[in-house]
């Protein structure tokens, strides 16, 4: 009877394989997330600066049609504006029949943005800089 020969190389992976791919994903992950989460905070960002710019454009409707930013829209004096996706709150920090300066704080996981709240004014000034 013939004895069946003994495998010389075993398949499959060793250890060394599997921590060269373990520090490559981990190296992978490193570099990627950070930017994962730039990218989500600004897409967020875009979600109050468009807040906004509707809410401006609609206290320049009225101020022409009423020549007063005052009283235009319900709530914006009192607890302020829910953004789109809720990400911002919408308030007026300043109110009168000529000016106004609206203000988009950050709520929720967009609570800790680089940028803060973001002021948007009746002359159109945008701060804070860099975050628009």
């Amino acid at each position: 009877m013939a004895r069946p020969k003994l495998l010389r190389y075993h398949s499959g992976f060793t250890l060394i394989e599997l921590l060269i791919t373990v520090a490559v994903i981990g190296i992978l992950a490193a570099i990627a997330y950070p930017l994962y989460t730039g990218y989500v905070e600004q897409a967020r960002r875009s979600d109050g600066q468009s807040m906004l710019m509707q809410t401006a454009g609609r206290l320049e409707r009225c101020y022409t049609a009423s020549s007063s930013y005052q009283g235009c829209i319900a709530g914006l004096d009192d607890g302020g504006l829910e953004s789109a996706d809720g990400h911002y709150t919408i308030t007026a920090s300043t109110l009168t029949a000529s000016t106004y300066t609206l203000s988009a704080s950050p709520n929720g996981a967009q609570a800790d943005d680089s940028c803060g709240s973001l002021t948007l004014d009746s002359r159109g000034a945008r701060t804070p800089d860099g975050c628009w």
